[in-house]
This record gives C-alpha cells, structure tokens and sequence, in this order.
C-alpha cells in the first residue's frame, strides 16, 4: 500500500559541454533520495533534465558549426548515457526544446500577462554570457562576473519585465517564517542580499538573440531563461493542462535540490512567479554546497571539472556514489583530491564493509561447510549488537528525510563498525577449535550474517550492485532484502547455503594510484588539437553557385531594433549593397569603415529585424574574437 507521494528534482543543466562531478553530486544525491522513498512505499516522481535555450548555447553551436538543436541532441544524449552509467533512476527527463514545455511556457506568459504582472519597457545592465545572468554594478566583483569571473558586458534592450517586486513582502515571510529553504545558513543571505535591498523587476524576455521559446504576443522577443526554465518543475507534470493528472497528485514538489549558486532564482523568482500563478509553491528548496577543488570551484566556465566516468572505469558506480555522499556534509562545502577519494575508498570500503563480508563467508566455509545456522546459545556481546542492527533504520531515515547522507551512511558504518569489533570480541577463530563451542560458533556466525543482510538493504538506496551481491551471496530470500526489512534481527533462513564472492573492494595502493590519476590530470591539461567538425561534403558544383566578392565597407549604422545588429552599407565594384550584420559586440563602427570584406553576393534577401539584407559578410569567431574575410584587392573582384 502507497504512503502516498513524494516529488523530488534536480535543477535542469545547462548543455553547454559535458556535465562534471559537481551535477553528478546534486544527481546522486536525488536518486538516493528516490530510491528511500520507494523502499518505504512512496509514489515517487524524481525529476532532472536539461535548459536548453539562451544565448550561450546558441554561440557554442554557431562556434561548432551546428545548429542549437542538432548540437543539443548530441549533448543531451552524452548526458543521458553518464546517467545510464551512474543509474540514475529518474521518472521523467525534461527538455526545455520539448514542444509541450515550450507551448506550456507561452500559456504561463500569457497567463501572467492579463493578469497585470507582465509589462513592456526597456532593460540596461551588466549581462555575463556563460551564466546568463544580469548583475548590478554593486554586485560585480572586481568589475566582473561574481560568479564564473569573466567579462560582462552592457546590455540595453527592449524587454517585458515580471513583477517581482509585488511579491516582495510574501517573499520575506515565506523565507522569514517557514522551512521553505534550507539549510537554514541560505535565509538571511537571500533576506539580506536581495529582498531586504528592495527587488526590481525581472527581465524576462530578450530580443538581441531568436534561441528561445517565441514571445506569444509580440514577434521579435523570446522568452528568457529564467521563465522558460524554472517552469519545468510544473511543465514536466503536465501543467496547465494536466490531462495526466501527474500535476494533481505531485505538486507542490517536496524538494527541489540546488547548487547554492542557484538559490537566489529558486527562492525569490520561482516562488513569485508560482504566486503570481496562484499555485503552490515547493515544500522545500535545499542549495547544497560545491565540491572545490584546490584553487575554487568545479567549473565548466573555468574549465576544472572532474569526469564522473573515469572515476566510474576505475572505481566502480557504487564506490563513486559512496564516496560523494560519504565525504560531503550536503548542505557545506567540500574538498575533491584524488587522495581524499582513494583513502576514503580503502577506509571505508575495503577495510570495514569488504573485510566484514569477506571475513564472515571465509569463517562459514572454513568452520560451518558454507552453511548458515543458528542455536539456542546467546553470548555476552549478542544483544548490543542485535539493537543497534534495529535501531539503525529509523535513525537513517531522519537523517535522510534532513538530506542528512553522510551522516546517514556514518551511522550505517557504525553497525558495520560493531559487528567488526563483534568478531574481535566473540573470537570465532578460537571457538572453531573446540568442538563443545560449536552452537557457540553456530550463533556467532548467524548473528554476522544477519548484521550483513540488515547493512545490505541499508546501504541499496547507495550502492545496489554491492547490496545485491551481497544478499546473493548469503541467498537472503527476497522479502528479507527489503528496506523495511532491516529493522528485523533473526530473517535469514536456517541451513542457507552461503556463496564464496569475488572481494567487494580490492585495497587500493594509494601512491600507485596517485601517480597513475595524476598522470592522467597531466595529459587533459595539455593543450590538445581541437577536433574539427565539418559539415557534409559538397561538389564542385555546389561551391560554383556562391557569388563570393571582395567588397568594401563604405559606411556603418546602428540597426535601430537591435543593439547586436550593424547595418552596413557596401561598395562592390560599380554596385552599391545593402547588409544587416551580427558584429555589432566585435567592432567599433570607424573602424570597419573602409574595411576589405568578403560578401556571398548571390544570397537570397532578408529583412532582418525590418530591414533588408542584400547578402552575407563571411567571418569567423572564437574565443569571443572575431575576423572578417577579406583579400587586399579592388571590390567587386570574385573569389573562386
């Protein structure tokens, strides 16, 4: 029977390369959550996907020679496989390019828009690229992006604008007054930083790029990425439809996990605009820490990521997701080195919970033929043992219901402490050489094997390859695997047959390994020759029907609706041509005039943002440079 629902996401990444350990944090995390809630019973919906729309994406396949879409889906399914090899059991898989998102989104615009809580006028501000976020001067650190560090530039355009500041008071007590964000640290930042300095209203729409979900009122503005993304967490259940009714039954989501990086926009945004929608908001937002590196940050910006999927090949899946919600207090920062990894492997894993297992069949085989079975006989040391195994599941449960993890597996390490220290104290190796101790050595025995069936369904959620091996191992019938199961002393079955398993967690040789993981940091951090990709071939033929000319720039103006546009004026050979040119963040306009450009003359003509275009100037970008094609020759010369 159903306990009834539990709605748990990550936030949806950004696809503007590979995923790192820091989103495999946040992702485990969830998934172990998850797999809890379906052990105790719940109906659960685990949600992640991807936010795929904005203007750092659309640069990052323009630079790749792709469209957005056709790049995204070459991404998304990088990041659907580490998924699949990290087991992430999630429900569903969002995409903000998924068309029920996008229509559900325009319904959300347009909801919000007769309410009142939407307005046109014009937004100028500090905008940096890769995190897609506008900042005030007193926000910037250094003149530069708070976050990532780079460049911002100065933004002014035509924009519609949410409301935010008409939600500011319900804002202040849903954070002042309720258990909405945690850990409670996050409030008084959010309070402080940004409700308690007064809330502007939020741009929500840009026109200086088309990689969006169209404006549904006005032509020309897509929505921008905070509306269009944060809306997942009800788009993905069906609203505002709901034909599903996986809207009904899941909203409001009890938990909503987030890097602490996010939480401003899941806690003051999202919650405003779901008022303003009149719906519930999240049972909770949790913005846990980031993992560091020495020197900052794990960042695809910066460029220091750690692959999930080496660690995986070497390590395994479950050693990995031990590690990153052992090591980790959920709600701080942390540390990643090769060597904390590796040493918190061999401690935990091949000392305690390998040699427990490995030490406890060698003993079966050795002293009982492989046989479990149990006797009348108690020792002095049975019952400590036997509450502690008990005790745990509930203990481990109010952890993890607190995103408690590590101090969740921490108590389950110290059942798998005690029974150890069971061995040590009840000496089966000396009981084994006396044959009137053999119900003695009988108990003893049952008793470790049942501790080991109790720390096996404790640790699934975390690591299920190591907890089914092991239930195989000892043949725990499958009634006697589940979690609720563990809270029992005595279920396994009299004269089970015990199988001799392959060692759990091999010791690791820490400085062999050291080298070898250092080794392979040296050679990422090599420059490497980026590989090309090039679009698909063409005849002689083809590349006959381009009219390529030198050209020369006579004259430059501003495009009157769009600040990223230059309208330029062309001198090629007797012929004047009119081109309507995204360069306008590249170059100065004296400084192209009198410019030697190369114009595909042949091009259909466009209006582009009212305005017609007479053909292409060819350039090429990289790294935020640009440089235009062009040949010291008289215009009006065709290139062939």
């Amino acid at each position: 029977m159903s306990k009834g629902t539990f709605y748990i996401t990550t936030p949806i990444y950004y696809p503007s390369s590979k995923l790192h350990i820091g989103h495999t944090y946040t992702t485990v995390a969830a998934d172990v959550m998850a797999r809890v809630k379906r052990a105790q019973g719940f109906e659960v919906m685990f949600m992640t996907g991807t936010d795929e729309h904005g203007e750092k994406i659309l640069n990052v396949a323009k630079n790749k020679g792709l469209e957005p879409k056709e790049y995204l889906d070459e991404v998304v399914s990088e990041i659907k496989d580490l998924w699949g090899k990290m087991e992430i059991s999630y429900d569903h898989f969002i995409r903000t390019t998924d068309e029920y998102h996008e229509k559900a989104v325009q319904e959300i615009f347009k909801k919000l828009y007769a309410k009142g809580d939407i307005y046109k006028g014009y937004y100028e501000g500090m905008y940096c690229t890769p995190c897609e976020s506008f900042w005030t001067e007193s926000q910037l650190k250094d003149g530069k992006c708070p976050d990532c560090g780079r460049e911002v530039n100065v933004t002014k355009e035509e924009t519609y604008f949410f409301k935010l500041s008409k939600y500011q008071d319900r804002l202040l007590d849903l954070l002042e007054n309720t258990d909405f964000l945690q850990p409670k640290s996050r409030v008084n930042e959010m309070v402080n930083n940004f409700i308690k300095q007064g809330l502007d209203d939020l741009s929500i729409s840009r026109t200086s790029f088309d990689w969006g979900i169209p404006v549904p009122i006005e032509e020309g503005h897509i929505i921008y990425v905070w509306l269009d993304a944060l809306s997942n967490y009800i788009t993905g259940l069906g609203y505002p439809d709901d034909k599903d009714g996986n809207y009904k039954k899941f909203w409001p989501a009890d938990v909503h996990l987030v890097g602490k990086e996010i939480v401003r926009f899941h806690t003051i945004i999202w919650p405003a605009i779901l008022m303003a929608l009149d719906e519930p908001v999240p049972k909770k937002v949790f913005g846990h820490g980031w993992i560091l590196l020495e020197g900052g940050k794990i960042s695809k910006s910066k460029g220091n990521v750690v692959d999930p999927v080496i660690l995986i090949k070497r390590y395994g899946v479950d050693a990995l997701k031990y590690f990153l919600m052992r090591e980790y207090s959920f709600g701080q920062d942390g540390i990643f080195t090769n060597e904390v990894l590796l040493n918190r492997l061999n401690s935990d894993l091949a000392n305690d919970l390998g040699n427990l297992v490995s030490r406890t069949i060698a003993m079966i085989h050795k002293y009982n033929d492989g046989v479990i079975f149990n006797s009348a006989f108690k020792s002095e040391f049975d019952q400590s043992l036997i509450d502690l195994g008990i005790q745990t599941k509930e203990i481990v449960e109010k952890r993890i219901d607190n995103l408690d993890f590590s101090n969740g597996l921490e108590d389950i390490w110290k059942f798998v402490r005690r029974s150890n220290k069971y061995i040590d104290e009840t000496a089966p190796w000396i009981l084994a050489k006396d044959d009137t101790k053999k119900e003695q050595l009988g108990n003893v025995l049952y008793n470790l094997s049942e501790s080991i069936r109790i720390i096996s369904a404790l640790i699934s959620p975390f690591m299920p390859h190591t907890s089914e091996k092991i239930f195989n191992a000892f043949n725990v019938e499958i009634d006697s695997r589940s979690w609720d199961s563990s809270s029992e002393f005595g279920l396994i079955k009299e004269n089970s047959k015990v199988e001799k398993i392959d060692v759990l967690f091999p010791r690791i040789d820490v400085a062999e390994e050291l080298e070898y993981l250092n080794g392979l940091t040296e050679k990422a951090e090599e420059k490497k020759e980026e590989k090309m990709i090039f679009k698909d071939e063409i005849t002689i033929d083809d590349f006959a029907k381009l009219d390529l000319r030198i050209a020369e720039i006579i004259s430059v103006e501003k495009h009157p609706k769009a600040d990223r546009l230059l309208v330029l004026q062309l001198q090629v050979g007797s012929e004047r041509r009119q081109v309507v040119s995204g360069i306008a963040e590249y170059f100065d306009i004296q400084e192209l005039i009198g410019k030697k450009v190369t114009l595909v003359a042949n091009l259909k003509p466009v209006k582009l943002r009212g305005i017609e275009s007479q053909g292409m100037i060819l350039a090429a970008t990289k790294d935020k440079k640009m440089g235009l094609l062009s040949a010291d020759i008289d215009s009006g010369t065709p290139i062939s």
